[in-house]
């Protein structure tokens, strides 16, 4: 596992969310700034589907976004792989996403790096041959992540709904 030149990776779990989680996701993101990128806070009821679907895709796929736990135990965040949304009119429909989603107080620390690495041995394992990850441009430190991780920058585009964007892809292949 790599570390930064100033500190080891702080140690992560990853696990399949529950119905507990998404309580915890939506306390950690209901900060405005957390989700500046993604459209602002979110209803509870949004995070009770959205696990209850993560939970779906960890079943039939063998991976999904997966809750995001601290070694004292904390949700912090979620982070893993799902597939591009069919039902989206653009965008990598078909790809395999990878990303993350952290709370404000574990921004900083390594955690979304650490996670991202766990993520990519998990769905290396499940024979995921390449995945992709979409960041709005100015989402600086999510780009900073993608790009740690040695994703390649494949596309610079516009969303729908008017934001610059940038789809990143890394081929895993294997070992």
């Amino acid at each position: 596992m790599t570390t930064s030149p100033t500190r080891p990776l702080p140690a992560v779990q990853l696990r399949v969310p529950t119905d507990e989680d998404a309580h915890a996701w939506h306390a950690a993101f209901a900060d405005p700034d957390v989700m500046e990128f993604l459209g602002g806070p979110a209803e509870l009821s949004a995070y009770e589907e959205f696990t209850a679907r993560q939970r779906m895709h960890d079943a039939q796929l063998g991976y999904c976004l997966w809750t995001l736990v601290d070694a004292q135990g904390a949700v912090i965040g979620f982070t893993g792989a799902q597939p591009w949304p069919r039902e989206k009119e653009w965008g990598p429909v078909g790809e395999i996403e990878i990303g993350w989603r952290l709370g404000r107080s574990a921004w900083g620390q390594g955690y979304a790096y650490a996670a991202a690495l766990a993520t990519l041995e998990r769905v290396r394992a499940a024979g995921v041959p390449h995945v992709v990850a979409m960041i709005d441009a100015r989402n600086a430190r999510s780009v900073a992540v993608a790009e740690r991780l040695g994703m390649t920058l494949a596309e610079e585009f516009t969303t729908p709904g008017g934001n610059p964007a940038r789809r990143y892809e890394l081929a895993l292949g294997r070992g």
